[in-house]
């Protein structure tokens, strides 16, 4: 479902960590928060640790738009529920991504709740 520029979507890819600012209903950007963020071949993928009632994603529900920045890239994208054929996949890149923090740290992404909260970043 990507439209992701090669160069944008490496970069971001390549950034430990994403600034997400989910936008309010009228249009303007929330305070962004810092999370990981993965790629699945031309597609980028992001997971709330804490489920579908975490503040942000909570805030991610009012327009499914926001704007994200990593590895230099400032974008406006929209957010698109992630399919379960591909949510293994996903716990896949995040286990190889980011194994290296520890069970403690990755392993919370990996809970049912996590797992529904798992969102495409679509460029806008």
């Amino acid at each position: 479902m990507t439209d992701w520029p090669s160069e944008e979507l490496e970069k971001i890819a390549a950034a430990d960590e994403l600034q997400l600012a989910p936008a309010r209903p009228d249009g303007t950007l929330r305070k962004p928060v810092t999370i990981w963020v993965v790629r699945l071949g031309d597609d980028l993928y992001v997971r709330s640790v804490n489920g579908r009632n975490s503040h942000w994603f909570r805030g991610v529900k009012d327009r499914h738009e926001g704007h994200i920045r990593a590895g230099g890239v400032d974008k406006d994208v929209r957010f698109v529920e992630a399919g379960d054929d591909v949510k293994d996949e996903i716990e896949a890149a995040y286990r190889t991504k980011y194994g290296h923090y520890g069970a403690s740290y990755v392993d919370p992404l990996f809970t049912p709740g996590a797992k529904a909260a798992t969102l495409e970043l679509v460029p806008r």
